[in-house]
């Protein structure tokens, strides 16, 4: 098998690794040709000749992999795989693997990030101190804007998986009640978490809702003007998960129009949006540019991670395939 392949195609490993990674583990793999970004374009030109191919959003659809002979293995540098035709692949007997689990921690900080964001505005209070605001005030004490204290509201969280697990621990060491839907399969509560029976009761119960649900072809849009419509006005809606899981017109309504009071978003259903996207405009609502998963530390254990399957694949074992290829029973 490692005689046999010999070609491996990075198409798209800047954000992986900016530089501060190393690619050597890579390259004692087989001869590496690393791209930082790869358009839609020059897909096919710069895989044809590949064995391997890891991409992380870069599209491989199967008109691009019915036209690659020599692959035989792709690697998504993500949890995610929907870049990937699987089943395209999986006719080809092409396994597809993924990386299931490197960035809890750093993603479950995000979370609190834009929640500690809406409670205290930090930036902003540091903003009104640089301008003089609290030089010129009368008191000792100056804030600008509301202050929310966690303890006591409920965090919702649908999808109950590592992550929404870890941000669920988080909300209960700061006091919070958590309430869970898990759209998949049923769950196991946790200690301190209670199960709602419907996504309906997570959005009408909780002061702060967070998606940690993963994209799937039915749950597209599901965070729609309906549901944004049970919520509290003075709720918030989290999103670290998938863009494509809201409605965005429909949030950017219910934000302009009050229906709720704010939203922490580091995913868009767009990547990079498009210019005339409306929620960057949107009232109250606070975009990080898809940066959760992406602190050295997480980046490092997707790396290792994903040479770890590639190395079993090339010893004859099958670690975190997604396409059932190789896969016993």
């Amino acid at each position: 098998m490692e005689k046999d392949i010999t070609r491996i195609v990075v198409l798209d490993g800047y954000t992986l690794n900016p530089g501060d990674l190393s690619w050597v583990d890579l390259r004692s793999l087989g001869v590496c040709d690393i791209h930082d970004r790869t358009r839609p374009e020059e897909t096919f030109q710069r895989a044809r000749n590949a064995t391997i191919i890891l991409t992380n959003k870069t599209v491989l659809d199967g008109d691009i992999i019915a036209r690659l002979p020599r692959l035989c293995y792709i690697g998504v540098f993500a949890t995610g795989y929907d870049v990937v035709d699987i089943q395209a692949a999986a006719r080809r007997g092409i396994p597809v693997t993924n990386v299931p689990e490197y960035g809890t921690d750093s993603v479950r900080q995000m979370v609190f990030a834009h929640i500690l964001n809406f409670c205290h505005r930090v930036a902003e209070h540091g903003e009104g101190v640089r301008r003089g605001d609290w030089s010129r005030s009368q008191d000792f004490c100056c804030p600008q804007y509301p202050l929310i204290e966690l303890s006591g509201l409920t965090l919702g969280i649908v999808g109950l998986g590592r992550i929404g697990t870890a941000v669920a621990e988080i909300a209960i060491a700061f006091g919070m009640n958590v309430l869970a839907y898990n759209p998949s399969v049923p769950a196991h509560a946790p200690a301190g978490v209670v199960l709602a029976m419907d996504v309906e009761t997570v959005f009408r119960q909780s002061d702060i809702v967070s998606l940690h649900c993963p994209l799937t072809p039915k749950n597209q849009g599901f965070v729609n003007a309906e549901l944004l419509d049970l919520m509290k006005p003075t709720a918030f809606l989290i999103n670290t998960a998938r863009g494509p899981l809201i409605d965005e017109n429909a949030l950017a309504a219910a934000l302009d129009g009050g229906c709720i009071a704010g939203a922490g978003l580091d995913v868009l259903a767009g990547e990079p949006p498009p210019m005339d996207c409306s929620l960057p405009i949107a009232r109250n609502c606070v975009i990080t540019p898809h940066i959760a998963w992406a602190t050295r530390a997480a980046r490092a254990r997707l790396m290792k991670t994903a040479m770890d399957n590639l190395k079993a694949f090339l010893r004859g074992e099958w670690v975190n395939v997604v396409n059932g290829i190789g896969m016993k029973g």
